[in-house]
């Protein structure tokens, strides 16, 4: 089984898939804002999407390898929408949610001595993230292809 695992192309491809998106949302950010967050490599949120990305890889890696007409396709497409939707859609929404009821708190608490804590704002993605998750995706699973025929 181990050896199964350390053979599975499509494996291979999504992690690397998702790895790199997370890797390359710490220089973008510091690209449009001028701080290095590295609380990104490992978190939600930013660009792109690495949740696009790792679904959108293994849906292409899923139909090169096993053949878009399979049922494993079907399934990996519909999980991919699903997720995408999540993202730009619901957790989207309650990061706004979020950075609402922060600036409610700290509008409330000005001059008191109550600290509380912030709720976490960076939840979902634009769509532009999740469009720019899915090129990447896309990206990598061809590259795969390539190198794994």
């Amino acid at each position: 089984m181990f050896r199964e695992l350390l053979a599975n192309q499509i494996l291979h491809a999504c992690m690397f898939s998702w790895f790199l998106a997370q890797l390359l949302k710490v220089p973008i950010e510091y690209l449009i804002t001028r701080r290095a967050n590295w609380s990104l490599l490992l978190g939600a949120g930013g660009m792109p999407s690495s949740h696009s990305a790792l679904v959108s890889c293994a849906a292409l890696s899923i139909g090169l390898n096993i053949g878009f007409d399979s049922a494993l396709f079907a399934l990996a497409i519909v999980v991919g929408m699903i997720i995408a939707y999540d993202a730009s859609g619901i957790r989207r929404q309650a990061g706004l949610h979020a950075a609402r009821i922060n600036a409610m708190i700290d509008e409330l608490l000005k001059g008191h001595p109550i600290s509380e804590n912030q709720l976490k704002e960076v939840l979902g993605h634009t769509h532009l993230q999740v469009i720019a998750g899915l090129l990447l995706g896309v990206s990598v699973a061809l590259v795969f292809w390539g190198i794994y025929p």
